[in-house]
């Protein structure tokens, strides 16, 4: 069995490695090659291209790069061809791995695809072009199955693999230690502006500053800052010298710790918005898109709110401060009422285990076993 998987993006590269682990498990003598972080290299992956390539967000920045992601796509459909791939796994970036799955299939090559992009919130009309492009379609959200249902497209709920493994109850004590943290520390606020250089640039002097906005009225205050990457820290550590940070510890990784030592937490919108939710950890959401981007998601948006948080209680559970309200007078604010209402904190945390425990779910096992069952069809 030679199985092709590409992913672009630190998420990604996590939900691979635990995918290849259980299909290692389906399938002792599979190979594993394509475009993967560290992690799915561990598990046995050969990439052909460092997880960064394909680390690009919003309309913009795509026209950007659109060049080399071209090239790049045509020699990974080249060399999974030449490789004699039985089947391609494209994991979440679906602008880039739909287009690269859909050649694949036209050529005999079993296609799934792992994250489903977001038809249910805006371009509605991919569908038509998904359900030609794959096999399978793997969702990690109860809700995303449906549209997938209506259009006859092959689709399994697995559930989420951060929330197999986090646990139920966070161990705050345990975190703190673990970051030389002391319980007297009050508040300690966790600071997680994105995975990706463009987030970093967006929202990075953002978070700083809301967090000396926040100092002054806290005096008290710790401050975690989780760099997802040895990149994103070398970033981050050119912008604390523009906007420095009394009490901030600045992280190589470890935001499971962070959050979970966190007493509220400051996030750029995604996958570590629901990172947080697995901690228990009430929390601020933001994001910033390129102007143009942001000016036509107006017109493309489907649902009222772009967290996951949200999507999953289909209500406003945490704030989402967004484009022009994301600004620190409005984080401070809301960063503010966390600390000072702890009714309001405390709805977030118990609606919080109610939706870790919808997606606990052993989300690899699951998955590999769902596309064990697809190629035996």
């Amino acid at each position: 069995m030679k199985i092709y998987l590409v992913a672009g993006e630190i998420s990604g590269d996590i939900l691979g490695s635990g995918l290849i682990a259980e299909l290692k498990l389906l399938f002792p003598k599979a190979e594993f090659r394509g475009l993967g972080g560290e992690l799915m290299q561990a598990e046995g992956l050969t990439s052909l291209y460092p997880l960064e390539t394909l680390s690009v967000m919003g309309v913009v920045e795509i026209l950007k790069h659109l060049p080399k992601l071209i090239k790049v796509r045509k020699h990974l459909y080249q060399d999974a061809l030449s490789w004699g791939a039985d089947l391609m796994i494209g994991i979440d970036s679906p602008d880039f791995t739909l287009g690269l799955e859909k050649k694949l299939r036209t050529r005999g090559v079993k296609t799934v695809h792992y994250v489903s992009p977001s038809v249910w919130a805006w371009r509605q009309g991919r569908i038509k072009g998904i359900k030609k492009s794959i096999d399978l379609m793997l969702t990690l959200l109860p809700f995303e199955t449906n549209i997938y249902k209506d259009h006859a497209v092959p689709v399994t709920f697995v559930g989420h693999p951060t929330a197999d493994k986090l646990p139920m109850e966070p161990n705050k004590s345990a975190a703190r230690l673990n970051l030389g943290l002391v319980e007297e520390e009050q508040p300690i606020i966790a600071l997680l502006p994105g995975s990706r250089a463009g987030e970093v640039a967006r929202l990075g002097a953002l978070f700083l500053q809301t967090a000396q906005a926040i100092k002054k009225m806290h005096p008290k205050a710790v401050f975690l800052l989780p760099a997802a990457s040895t990149k994103r820290y070398e970033e981050i550590m050119q912008l604390l010298a523009d906007y420095p940070v009394k009490d901030l510890q600045l992280l190589q990784g470890k935001a499971d710790q962070a959050l979970q030592a966190a007493d509220l937490c400051l996030v750029a919108s995604g996958t570590v918005a629901l990172e947080a939710l697995f901690c228990k950890t009430p929390m601020v959401v933001s994001y910033k898109l390129a102007p143009f981007t942001w000016w036509l998601s107006k017109f493309m948006l489907k649902t009222p709110w772009v967290s996951l948080p949200n999507l999953l209680a289909q209500k406003t559970l945490v704030h989402e401060r967004l484009q022009d309200q994301a600004n620190v007078d409005q984080l401070t604010q809301d960063l503010h009422q966390l600390l000072n209402e702890p009714a309001v904190a405390a709805e977030q945390t118990q609606a919080f285990y109610a939706l870790h425990q919808q997606l606990k779910r052993d989300a690899s096992k699951q998955a590999a076993q769902a596309i064990a069952k697809q190629l035996n069809a």
